[in-house]
């Protein structure tokens, strides 16, 4: 998480945009993985973007789940324990505030995280453009299975492992009060989970009939619903973000803890900017920016959990 000295905001920056804010009516915002890292979650692009030994981005396909499922169930598994291990922060906090105040703000979360969710963003503003680690749907396609799904782990044989400070009896003393003193300090010791992110940590291969199976079909494995590389973004949720963009000007377009380089969600941006909209970036890397910033735009280096509800605070009236 950044520092409170790398997150202040410009006064004069401040004052601009909060001016501007003031007068906005249609507001559109875009979220990426940095306003989850706020929370702790790591977002496995970019630099160092690996799990275990495999780029994280080559498990988030079609053909590794038909090739490795049991593997990408447990990049998936592991990836749904971090998320509910997490909490929303301020900024999810803000926007949704926000969302409750104007009924002309809409979110377009590439996140699959749930922490949006989990801060009561109202349902009909937030549109999740990548789909969610907590929906579940059968691979049959024959089938049109789907479900919400919070349970930690899905099945058991995904559940992580655990690790403890073992027993550690005396080597001399072999009564047994030296034996029970043994196994109370390790006892006494919490377990803790094995980081299953780490490859030099093996983990066990999960059988195809222990994988999450479909309760409908009885014959197809579920897979996660969330949109891996290769697949189109849901329909329905294009179709209703395309019908908010078209309907009249925007005033402010938010772009928060992502490059928005990555289409068809970088195309927002600039949808966003046809029909008006002045650009305000939330982002730790400077040169993480939707193109070039037009003159009028902001940018607001630092963390999303403190830039974002500071920004916001003119009219969602709150500040901790």
């Amino acid at each position: 998480m950044a520092s409170s000295a790398k997150s202040v905001v410009p006064a004069a920056d401040l004052q601009s945009f909060t001016e501007y804010l003031r007068g906005c009516k249609r507001i559109v915002a875009l979220l990426g993985a940095g306003i989850s890292a706020s929370s702790g979650l790591p977002t496995f692009r970019g630099a160092g973007g690996l799990w275990r030994s495999h780029d994280a981005t080559s498990l988030a396909t079609p053909e590794a789940f038909d090739e490795t499922p049991g593997l990408v169930w447990q990049f998936y598994s592991y990836r749904r324990h971090m998320a509910l291990q997490a909490d929303p922060n301020k900024a999810h906090y803000a926007l949704a505030e926000l969302a409750r105040r104007n009924e002309d703000f809409i979110t377009l979360s590439q996140n699959v995280d749930g922490l949006s969710q989990r801060a009561n963003h109202p349902v009909k503003q937030l549109h999740l453009l990548h789909g969610t680690l907590f929906n579940v749907k059968c691979t049959n396609f024959y089938c049109n299975y789907t479900e919400d799904n919070y349970t930690d782990p899905i099945v058991p044989a995904l559940e992580i492992p655990k690790k403890s400070s073992g027993l550690n009896p005396s080597a001399t003393d072999k009564t047994g009060e030296q034996a029970s003193k043994a196994i109370g300090e390790a006892l006494d010791d919490t377990s803790t989970e094995v980081d299953i992110s780490d490859a030099s940590n093996p983990i066990a291969t999960v059988a195809r009939e222990d994988l999450p199976q479909c309760p409908k079909c009885e014959d197809g494995l579920l897979r996660p619903g969330v949109v891996w590389f290769g697949e189109p973004l849901p329909e329905k949720t294009i179709r209703a973000v395309d019908k908010w963009i078209a309907a009249g000007p925007v005033d402010l377009c938010l772009v928060i803890g992502t490059s928005a380089k990555v289409f068809p969600a970088a195309g927002y941006v600039h949808e966003a900017r046809s029909q008006g909209a002045r650009v305000a970036v939330c982002n730790m890397d400077p040169n993480d920016t939707p193109g070039e910033l037009h003159y009028g735009d902001w940018f607001f280096q630092g963390d999303a959990g403190v830039i974002v509800p500071e920004i916001l605070k003119s009219v969602i009236g709150i500040s901790d």
